[in-house]
């Protein structure tokens, strides 16, 4: 887990990881670039080019002042626009108002009011394991997905209960996947028979270092260590999982405990600001200890999933893919912002799918920890990078020496390579593990010890 305190650790990239290369290509090149901020020559109607978060701090600006006339935003990547759906009304003023404020504003039919009361009734009548559903601003619809245990009488339900929100008010789709979290017992053990990925470094509320993580791994053990087998370094403070959220903090036992605030790509690192609101149709990049580095866009907000644990509310739904062991990895921008802790989803980094994430400015609130800008003390209350914690946590997976979802492998060779059966992913230990056989197919993410 130690993005932090071993700092000749790296995690390199899957070297069979497609979907990671892909990742690193858009993503490193770019890590600190910053996007045209717009013209002071356009006129005051037009809409403005955006970075994605100012288009987030835009949209929270002009839901305040829309009011009931405001229904949802999304952000144009190939245009770097903010696009803002508003119901017509009486008064055309506030419309005015946002154009001239820099968003690309678009009339629609559904108000966010009818759309949270569609929301409402899924949760009332069709709250059935394996189904999800978040409002989309593109579509100006609810998005419900089903995924593949969905099937006969439930189905139906579903199907009804969609129908009777009125056309116009909801899509359906299925999922060829199964919606779990991404946590397996016996992958690269590090807590209680679990494997999951750091998210971010941050300061708890007494000025402590300690990490975020997803609440589902939080409730499966309390003590935490970065090393297969290795002695404790981290002890759970507050977890949630299920209900309103999936997060936990995790406080470091050594009060000395350096807690960078980055993201660890390798031979690069992504510097953590500060935590932001996600946007739909935002990009953004995922680091976990399963896959590394994989990317996409934020596809609906406000997501509720229903996983055979129970329901969970409040996520960000993407199209990133994950797989056993990212849990609680690191969603972020590629200029630095903390987006969200990887919780669960569909499918895997060959199919892909839908993923999940815990947005992470309500878990810092809820938990009442700082990262990056906002705190003091233990690198600044920095977030850590997942990729890096992932990667240390298990000397880790390397120690395990698996492959995606692959073997285990036990023994005590000292910093030995971890074999992938082909993936493309072995793993260094540091004076770990040895030789894993794990047949998961080209997306180990090829930590370093």
């Amino acid at each position: 887990m130690s993005h932090k305190r071993i700092p000749k650790r790296r995690a390199a990239i899957a070297a069979g990881g497609v979907v990671a290369l892909g990742a690193a290509a858009v993503l490193l090149p770019n890590a600190n670039a910053s996007q045209d901020g717009g013209s002071s020559g356009d006129t005051a109607a037009a809409p403005r080019t955006l970075k994605a978060a100012d288009a987030s701090d835009l949209a929270s600006q002009l839901a305040g002042l829309l009011g009931d006339a405001f229904a949802g935003s999304y952000y144009d990547a190939d245009e770097q626009q903010l696009v803002v759906n508003v119901v017509p009304g009486d008064n055309n003023q506030v419309i005015v108002q946002a154009k001239k404020a820099g968003a690309d504003v678009r009339e629609v039919d559904n108000s966010m009011s009818e759309l949270r009361t569609g929301a409402r009734t899924l949760k009332s009548e069709a709250t059935i394991p394996g189904t999800s559903w978040a409002i989309d601003p593109r579509t100006n619809k609810i998005l419900v997905t089903a995924d593949s245990t969905v099937t006969g009488a439930d189905w139906d339900r579903l199907e009804s209960t969609v129908e009777g929100l009125g056309a116009g008010m909801a899509t359906i789709k299925k999922s060829a996947g199964t919606f779990k979290t991404f946590v397996s017992g016996g992958d690269a053990v590090f807590g209680g028979g679990a494997r999951c990925s750091l998210g971010f470094n941050v300061t708890a509320g007494d000025g402590a270092p300690a990490f975020l993580t997803a609440g589902h791994c939080g409730v499966a053990d309390d003590r935490w260590s970065d090393a297969q087998g290795g002695q404790p370094i981290a002890t759970v403070d507050q977890a949630v999982f299920p209900g309103e959220g999936d997060f936990a903090l995790v406080r470091y036992d050594d009060p000395a405990t350096e807690a960078p605030s980055e993201v660890n790509l390798g031979d690069q690192t992504v510097q953590i600001s500060q935590a932001a609101e996600a946007t739909v149709g935002q990009q953004v990049f995922r680091m976990g200890s399963t896959t590394g580095l994989a990317d996409g866009q934020v596809l609906g907000l406000d997501a509720t999933v229903n996983y055979p644990e129970g329901t969970v509310t409040g996520l960000i739904q993407t199209d990133v893919c994950a797989e056993p062991g990212d849990s609680g990895g690191s969603l972020f921008t590629q200029d630095g912002l903390a987006i969200g802790l990887t919780s669960g989803g569909s499918g895997d980094c060959t199919v892909g799918g839908e993923t999940f994430f815990q947005p992470v400015t309500t878990a810092l609130e809820a938990v009442g920890a700082t990262l990056g800008g906002d705190g003091d003390g233990a690198g600044d209350g920095q977030a850590g990078g997942a990729g890096s914690g992932a990667g240390d946590q298990a000397g880790g997976e390397g120690a395990g020496g698996e492959a995606a979802g692959g073997g285990d492998a036990v023994g005590g060779g000292d910093g030995q390579v971890g074999d992938g059966a082909g993936a493309g992913a072995g793993e260094a230990g540091d004076g770990a593990d040895g030789d894993g056989t794990g047949a998961g197919g080209g997306h180990g993410s090829g930590l370093t010890g």
